[in-house]
């Protein structure tokens, strides 16, 4: 494989997912699982498809198909 340098503005073709940084640092979550943390970035991806989608139940609150 080539891995090449990004020039100027290519860099920004990529698309990411957020995980807090919440789920590393603090020691509540340290036996949460690496997995458990990705998973939970994952989620909160698909939540703003579901804000977008206007995916609320009764009590105003978003769901994820």
């Amino acid at each position: 494989m080539n891995f090449d340098y990004y020039y100027g503005n290519e860099s920004e073709q990529f698309v990411f997912y957020r995980i807090p940084k919440m789920l590393f640092k603090d020691k509540l979550f340290k036996d949460v699982s690496i997995d458990a943390k990705v998973l939970y970035g994952l989620m909160l991806d698909r939540m703003g498809l579901s804000i977008r989608n206007r995916w609320f139940d009764k009590e105003n609150r978003v769901y994820i198909l």
